[in-house]
């Protein structure tokens, strides 16, 4: 197999702790340095980012005084691409050695229009680690069984990559732009592919606060992200991706979410007229939600009970689909990033 040249693009908001940490780990993998493009974007940092970056070899650097978010900075820098293979990553995320290989291997197939990798969060630490850890190994069996059915229905930026010329500049606003772009290359009719084999690890948010600001801000781009693609829910035109649309975002992100409280009620109802089967599945639901409140009483330990970590997570990301709704109806969600602190591992 011929390789395609690649530039791997990672965007780095005041990073500088990690920076040099993030060359390392780029200039280790395996692939040709003559075909990979290295550029750093550090638009906005105050850190002095750009001066450790502005001397390496291999490596390019754009930056800009201003701060306009990833969106604008990838907009911007997209224009001085000329690689057909792009790769976007971010600065605190460490890749697999083999990862450029196995996501360049899938663009023989021109029907593949982006490569998504898997994102995997450190475990150790906290409460709010174990708890990441989980939902993303939940994530990654969903994104597995999307692209073995037709293609994956929003990737995460941690690791994506498309070809160049699919690309197309995002409309300011956009909150979750690795999403949005994802979509739109699957709605052109190319396939969006999932490969576990090229890995994206990060360390989880500091602590549960830090991961309920980071639900909170998907979720109002998620709703936002229905609306941009609300077309889509066009079988007769959009076949296959029409239904994982369906199934997957608008059924996961706008409806299960809000029928909770309501299932609730109608399994109490049930329960209290007699009902077995519903006295069972009422008490069921009050066990987990007991369990899932208990895990407030966690927050600042370092070992979360498997027993209260899958309930607690399961009821944190359905509470942030509210407090997103509300975000998004009021237009409070800013399409910048409000950088997340991150443990130490």
């Amino acid at each position: 197999m011929e390789l395609p040249k690649v530039t791997l693009l990672i965007a780095a908001y005041n990073e500088r702790d990690i920076l040099m940490e993030k060359v390392r780990n780029t200039y280790s993998l395996n692939y040709p340095a003559d075909l990979m493009d290295i550029v750093f974007v550090t638009d906005g940092s105050t850190d002095g980012s750009e001066e450790m970056l502005y001397d390496l070899p291999l490596v390019r650097v754009f930056h800009l005084p201003r701060r306009e978010g990833k969106l604008a900075a990838v907009n911007r820098v997209m224009e001085k691409v000329t690689s057909p293979i792009v790769v976007l990553t971010d600065a605190n995320c460490m890749l697999n050695k083999e990862a450029l290989f196995n996501i360049v291997r899938h663009y023989r197939d021109p029907k593949v229009g982006a490569v998504s990798g898997e994102k995997r969060v450190f475990a150790e630490g906290n409460s709010s680690g174990k708890g990441e850890g989980l939902y993303w190994k939940y994530e990654s069996i969903l994104k597995k069984m999307d692209s073995e059915l037709y293609s994956v229905v929003g990737a995460a930026g941690e690791l994506f990559s498309f070809r160049r010329e699919l690309f197309v500049p995002l409309p300011a606003g956009t909150i979750i732009e690795d999403f949005v772009l994802s979509m739109d290359i699957a709605a052109k009719g190319y396939r969006v592919v999932y490969e576990p084999c090229a890995i994206a690890q990060e360390a989880p948010s500091a602590n549960l606060k830090e991961e309920w600001k980071r639900k909170v801000r998907i979720c109002a781009g998620g709703f936002q992200a229905i609306g941009v693609f609300s077309y889509l829910l066009k079988p007769a035109r959009f076949s296959v991706l029409s239904f994982q649309f369906f199934s997957h975002r608008l059924l996961r992100w706008a409806v299960a979410p809000f029928l909770l409280p309501l299932i609730f009620v109608l399994s109490a109802w049930s329960a209290a007229q007699g009902n077995v089967f519903y006295g069972y599945f009422f008490a069921a639901q009050v066990i987990l939600y007991c369990l899932a409140a208990l895990g407030l009483l966690y927050t600042n330990e370092n070992q979360l009970p498997k027993f209260i970590s899958i309930p607690f997570q399961f009821l944190m990301m359905n509470a942030a689909a509210y407090a997103g709704l509300i975000r998004f109806w009021r237009g409070s969600q800013s399409s910048v990033w409000e950088k997340a602190k991150r443990q130490s591992i």
